[in-house]
């Protein structure tokens, strides 16, 4: 069991309403859908602050398009230098104490939240758009729109949207409750030809060669998810043999292009039962059943995660 639970920790790695109009209105996919046109090619630059029950982070980042080739760069701003940097599909991370690395990417996945890089026209099918109101943030009109899955199984997000340049300057994560699971804010921005000047150097920067990572054999596992969340779809299984553990854990990873998570089996082990573990957006849900453990984790609800646990069908054999 404890075996099981180092995989999975590997695996993984306030609606305040305050000056908002409370009216609420379907809004059109459009109006997010100008956030992430506007994150991806607009040159700027962020301060902002990144809230969490655990932490509390203070962060730069910058974005540029140089002809045709993106460009970003994250900082933390305290403790010890971290640094993240892309070029074209290429992201470089520099830590101190670590050797740096390269992975390829199409934008660095920790710098803005997730849901500024969606593909709303996708979303649309499964998630409502809801235009809140109007407010300021950092001293800039914003429109506020609340995004929600149909069908509740999921948390959801609020997204404070400057009215001029369409960027991002608040996003609340909620629970199911209305509870913030994690917030960020930025606290300055600019917009203009002054970031594409200061993002020049890394056109012609060494960075760390590329890692190339292991191909990932199509296999066929034994087992099914009998339910999912509307729009969450499999993207990836892999099956994995762990040191001192006789059958190897099969994983399956699912996403709706807003949240994802992992389903793993493996062998049970002496403990049993059903229980769960959360940490902001993520939960672990453990289960035992026909001598399995079913380890669900990822970015869900603790009484989703247990109802997809409830559903898995396994095969006499693997087909």
């Amino acid at each position: 069991m404890k075996q099981i639970w180092v995989f999975v920790c590997l695996l993984t790695g306030s609606l305040l309403y305050s000056n908002i109009a409370p009216a609420q209105k379907a809004a059109s996919g459009a109006m997010p859908q100008q956030m992430s046109i506007a994150s991806r090619s607009l040159n700027y630059e962020l301060a902002y602050i990144g809230i969490s029950k655990q932490d509390v982070e203070s962060l730069r980042y910058r974005h540029a398009v140089i002809g045709k080739l993106p460009l970003e760069q994250l900082l933390h701003m305290d403790g010890p230098r971290r640094e993240v940097l892309l070029r074209g599909g290429e992201i470089s991370y520099f830590e101190s104490g670590f050797e740096p690395f390269t992975l390829s990417g199409n934008h660095i996945v920790d710098a803005l939240p997730e849901i500024v890089y969606a593909d709303f026209e996708r979303l649309a099918k499964y998630y409502d758009f809801i235009a809140v109101g109007s407010t300021r943030i950092s001293d800039r009109p914003c429109e506020v729109i609340r995004v929600v899955a149909r069908d509740g199984s999921r948390y959801s997000y609020i997204v404070w949207m400057d009215e001029d340049t369409k960027l991002p300057l608040r996003v609340d994560l909620l629970d199911r409750d209305g509870e913030t699971l994690e917030q960020y804010r930025v606290i300055s921005f600019v917009v203009g030809a002054g970031v594409q000047t200061a993002m020049q150097g890394l056109i012609k920067a060494n960075l760390p060669p590329l890692l190339s990572l292991p191909v990932t054999d199509d296999v066929k596992l034994s087992w099914r998810a009998g339910w999912l969340p509307d729009g969450v779809n499999d993207v990836a299984c892999n099956r994995r043999k762990l040191p001192n553990v006789f059958e190897p854990v099969e994983t399956r990873f699912y996403s709706d292009g807003l949240f994802s998570f992992s389903v793993n089996i493996s062998p049970a082990g002496s403990g049993g039962g059903q229980q769960y573990y959360r940490q902001g957006r993520r939960t672990i849900q453990t289960a035992v059943r026909n001598g399995r453990e079913i380890i669900i984790v990822g970015e869900l609800p603790p009484t989703t995660a247990k109802c997809i646990a409830d559903n898995i069908s396994f095969r006499v054999s693997p087909q």
